[in-house]
């Protein structure tokens, strides 16, 4: 049984420039000392100027869901962050939430996840889904209505070349034999990959095929007590191993008056969350800029946190 573990989003996107990204690695760093168990960057590329598509469940948006920044929103690209985000923390976990991974080129994408992890000791956890910008595609070249196999794609060439000593690969439009990539990511089996999606075949077939973990998107992501055994079922039919299957769900912060997070209230439903099936707990906080403050503000939160779990 996996314990449970608390993660927290980096706040490494900004509506207008910041002047600094400092409290983006003092966060980080407050993370590593308070004890959260992972901390989690963002993805975008580049955008288009059709921001409301993010609010259709068509296109792989989310119903209501709306955009943090616009067109010009400042954002930082996630591996290079999380790279430097690893020079300044010994401990805490690195993570993707999500990597649009299907926009790098694959072998590329494997040699970079592969460093970071060495170089942070194994600490290193993609995540990773299709997106839901046509235009982010295009301006890579790509065609959007095939991410899902062109994510397929992508994962099958990292795994194989973290994995194989002698790579060889036979897929629809790339094949390579006789290829050597090291070093080798420190973790046995290469870097963790976490899939995010709705529960459907697609998803569950990726699961089976690559992921490590779930992270459950729109509607599924609200009612993690209903999906988590729909998606388990779905995992298991495809021939994965469901039982193995790692799952993120979203902590909502309770407030007090002064704004201040109250972390006991926050962490109520954690054993009724954890009973679902839920592993991974991600909370999405404002703490203050600077370290000592920052650290003050997730201490709390984080001895809440394992006290509901224990």
């Amino acid at each position: 049984m996996t314990t449970p573990q608390l993660s927290i989003m980096l706040r490494t996107y900004a509506a207008e420039d910041p002047g600094t990204w400092q409290p983006v690695l003092d966060t980080a760093r407050a993370a590593d000392a308070a004890g959260v168990d992972r901390v989690l960057v963002s993805d975008h590329v580049v955008f288009g100027e059709h921001m409301d598509a993010y609010g259709r469940p068509e296109s792989g948006g989310v119903a209501g869901g709306k955009q943090p920044t616009g067109p010009d929103g400042h954002w930082l690209e996630p591996l290079t962050t999380l790279s430097v985000v690893c020079g300044v923390t010994s401990r805490v976990r690195l993570g993707t939430n999500i990597l649009i991974a299907a926009l790098r080129r694959p072998v590329v994408l494997a040699k970079a996840a592969a460093t970071l992890d060495v170089l942070s000791g194994g600490r290193l956890d993609l995540g990773v889904g299709i997106g839901w910008q046509r235009e982010e595609y295009e301006a890579a070249g790509l065609d959007f209505g095939n991410r899902g196999r062109q994510l397929d794609l992508t994962l099958e060439v990292c795994q194989t070349l973290w994995r194989e000593p002698r790579a060889k690969v036979e897929l629809d439009g790339l094949a390579f034999e006789a290829i050597h990539m090291m070093p080798k990511p420190r973790q046995p089996g290469g870097v963790p990959i976490w899939v995010s999606g709705r529960v459907n075949e697609r998803v569950a077939r990726r699961l089976a095929r690559f992921g490590s973990g779930w992270i459950p998107w729109g509607e599924d992501a609200a009612d993690p007590a209903a999906s988590i055994p729909r998606m388990r079922d779905a995992v298991a039919s495809a021939g994965g191993n469901a039982d193995a299957l790692q799952v993120a769900g979203n902590l909502s912060v309770v407030r007090r008056d002064d704004r201040s997070i109250d972390p006991e209230p926050t962490m109520a439903n954690v054993p009724q969350l954890v009973a679902a099936g839920v592993t991974d707990f991600r909370v999405f906080v404002m703490v203050p800029e600077t370290f000592d403050e920052a650290l003050s503000s997730l201490s709390p939160i984080v001895e809440a946190f394992q006290a509901s779990v224990h």
